[in-house]
């Protein structure tokens, strides 16, 4: 794999260095024969637009990124068996990447390259609390090389490319930049959030779904996984270093285990500060404890609610300043830092306000029920 892989990384640095045009200027023009209604006819493959970045970002990964074809689930309208469909990507020689949700309840899975090729696969292992899934393809085509997950952190304004087959609609790509770095996004009909989120203005729509958002390099941002309801240009992905603990462990064990700690919590917002007394906003209080869980006995849960602005108000709870040292602002912050600095049965120590004081406790994280 290392070959093509290379191959790609030098292509878009030389576009990324605006070599691809004095590169292309110095080659033959090339002409493909093809046949029209029994006529052999020639294609000049030089009689195109010149493109831009995202053209040879689009060229050098596009033979990586599949169509799922999902049988055997059940059509909402009809009741009676239909067929879904969403994108994934190679992740390395033989194993696709796309998203829980898309092959959910699925009986068989095929895909589609884009250079029209069809393969059966098995599915190796899914994870419903990241919306990951792990497919082993039957078939490969040479053309098709992995992809790699981004080691740097997105920032928002950084340019992105969605890449799959919005409607069922092969090869598409729309580009945007991030808009929004570490979110925590609800599960509809879950009583759980994705953590880590990316989020982006790069129109993402069903059939995307599982796809890659990748940078101007070709590495892979994120994982495509919704579109916000009812929002104009935002999407989002499940990002790169959350798919990067889980795919490995999918592939290794059909399986993941996710951090738990017991609670229910709210950010602490300037109503809350009021109403517990605090003297500023920040942090994260801990609504409820959840019986025969990890915090059970060491973290104490809100003792009673208020209403403020038609709001309940959580009043009485421990507050999380910090996590192992590190600073707990909001409940995205606690989301992201257990999901990539953590595993079931690490020892986490918490700093907490507790009755107008300072304290500290610690806890043993469990792995999630499901």
């Amino acid at each position: 794999m290392q070959g093509p892989e290379l191959s790609r990384r030098h292509l878009l640095a030389a576009a990324g260095g605006g070599l691809a045009g004095s590169l292309a200027g110095c080659a033959e023009p090339q002409r493909d024969s093809a046949v029209e209604g029994g006529v052999s006819a020639e294609i000049d493959h030089d009689n195109r637009a010149e493109g831009s970045a995202y053209t040879d970002v689009y060229d050098a990964i596009i033979d990586s990124v599949t169509q799922v074809r999902v049988f055997g689930v059940e059509d909402p309208l009809t009741e009676t068996e239909g067929r879904g469909q969403g994108s994934g990507f190679l992740y390395d020689d033989r194993h696709i990447v796309t998203n829980e949700h898309v092959v959910a309840d699925g009986e068989e899975v095929d895909l589609q390259y884009i250079n029209g090729d069809w393969t059966a696969t098995k599915l190796v292992g899914v994870d419903r609390f990241s919306d990951l899934a792990v497919l082993e393809a039957d078939h490969v085509p040479d053309a098709a090389t992995a992809l790699s997950l981004t080691e740097q952190r997105p920032v928002v304004g950084q340019e992105v490319l969605a890449i799959g087959n919005p409607y069922g609609l092969e090869g598409s790509m729309s580009a945007g930049v991030v808009s929004g770095v570490n979110r925590s996004v609800d599960h509809p009909g879950r009583r759980f959030s994705f953590p880590n989120v990316v989020q982006t203005d790069a129109a993402v729509n069903p059939g995307n779904s599982g796809g890659p958002l990748v940078d101007l390099e070709g590495n892979v941002v994120g994982v495509v996984n919704a579109t916000a309801p009812g929002g104009n240009n935002i999407g989002f992905a499940i990002s790169a270093a959350l798919a990067d603990r889980v795919v490995p462990a999918l592939i290794e064990d059909g399986e993941f285990e996710h951090p738990f700690m017991g609670i229910t919590l709210s950010t602490v917002d300037r109503l809350i500060a009021e109403e517990n007394d605090l003297s500023e906003a920040g942090g994260v209080i801990v609504v409820d404890v959840l019986p025969d869980g990890p915090a059970t006995g060491v973290l104490e849960g809100a003792d009673r609610t208020t209403t403020r602005r038609n709001e309940e108000i959580p009043v009485g709870g421990d507050v999380i300043l910090e996590m192992n040292g590190e600073p707990i602002p909001d409940r995205h912050a606690l989301s992201t830092f257990l999901a990539l600095e953590t595993s079931p049965g690490d020892e986490l120590e918490l700093l907490l306000r507790r009755n107008d004081s300072e304290t500290v406790e610690t806890m043993t994280l469990a792995a999630r029920p499901e």
